[in-house]
């Protein structure tokens, strides 16, 4: 019996906690003991902040990017590992990828949703905050709300199905041509996974520039 059969846990949630496991345990490891020379896993972790700040701050600005780096940094460090789990041995028996379960990325999505609205109160107050709604014209302010209720829904579905999408696709590739194509397959996967994790943090990082209005 599987251990998300006993405890009746979805598998796609084991195996969340679990990525989410092996990223604080390295985090830890990186930053417990910092170095003016850094070893090889304070350098790699700290190319990987470096390179997400740049990829930030061409749309927020580099200031802005490092001051919310914690959060757009845990989404894109999740998303791409959860992602890259799928082409490990095992995926889609032993264990289910994360991010092609619709739960998990409404989840994401909604914390990206609220963590946008609270950074822009932070940022304008409350009152100057909700004025925001109404420019450039106050007439606008339905379709505001609309693309506001919109976007939590855009970046779950997106995420989700381009993800499942892919699993499902190089699963049934794997069944009809068992030798090639299957290897061609986990070659794009490598760039598609990537390609996901980018988009769905740097439309959260838009999404927060418009919300403290200094999108660059």
């Amino acid at each position: 019996m599987k251990i998300s059969e006993f405890f009746n846990i979805p598998q796609p949630i084991i195996t969340m906690w679990v990525i989410m496991a092996i990223v604080i345990i390295f985090s830890v490891i990186a930053t417990r003991s910092l170095k003016d020379v850094p070893g090889p896993i304070q350098n790699l972790a700290e190319s990987a902040v470096n390179a997400l700040i740049g990829f930030f701050a061409g749309v927020v600005g580099k200031k802005n990017a490092k001051r919310y780096l914690p959060m757009f940094g845990t989404f894109f460090v999740f998303i791409v590992v959860s992602n890259y789990s799928g082409l490990l041995p095992g995926a889609g028996d032993l264990f289910k990828v994360s991010t092609a379960n619709l739960s998990v990325t409404a989840g994401l999505a909604i914390i990206s949703f609220c963590m946008t609205h609270v950074i822009g109160v932070q940022n304008r107050g409350a009152l100057g905050y909700l004025k925001s709604f109404l420019q450039p014209v106050a007439l606008m302010l339905p379709f505001t709300l609309i693309d506001q209720v919109v976007r939590p829904f855009s970046l779950a579905l997106r995420l989700y199905g381009n993800i499942f999408a892919e699993e499902m696709v190089t699963e049934q590739l794997r069944g009809m041509f068992p030798l090639v194509l299957p290897l061609v397959m986990q070659i794009l996967s490598l760039i598609f996974c990537l390609i996901q994790a980018m988009v769905f943090t740097m439309l959260t990082a838009v999404y927060v520039g418009e919300a403290i209005g200094e999108e660059e």
